[in-house]
């Protein structure tokens, strides 16, 4: 199997974890990240201090590993610009949709057991393997 990382994803998903539950113990806000970018671009008076410091530490986590091990970002995607383009507005697309994305259904939400996230999660993985099925054997990786 390639590209099996068990102990790498064991710990980053402890570590999501760890950082979803802190956020609703110290915040008490769901971790949810179209819903902290949503609330960047309403721009609700007061509430935008705390989201602009999150999304800023997703960003400089980022780059701080892009310096520390450029190879982590080494992928081939073997896709079109066009499906990328047209992927990226679907999950937009999907999220506002849904009411929240992975982080929020996938990640808060099943962890408090809230049915809605369990439907939520079970449609949106659906519709991204049949979506990359798709994609794959029928336009051949490309649109």
């Amino acid at each position: 199997m390639e590209n099996f990382t068990p102990l790498a994803s064991g710990i980053g998903g402890a570590l999501i974890g760890l950082s979803a539950s802190m956020m609703l113990l110290f915040n008490g806000r769901v971790t949810g990240i179209s819903g902290i970018v949503g609330g960047v671009i309403r721009m609700t008076r007061g509430d935008v201090a705390w989201r602009l410091a999150f999304l800023g530490g997703l960003l400089s986590g980022g780059l701080a590993l892009l310096a520390l091990m450029p190879s982590a970002f080494t992928i081939g995607i073997e896709r079109s610009p066009g499906a990328l383009v047209l992927a990226g507005l679907l999950v937009g697309f999907g999220t506002r949709l849904g009411n929240g994305c992975t982080s929020g259904h996938g990640v808060c939400g099943l962890s408090r057991l809230s049915p809605r996230s369990l439907v939520a999660t079970l449609s949106f993985m659906s519709a991204g393997g049949i979506a990359a099925a798709v994609v794959t054997h029928v336009f051949g990786g490309s649109l």
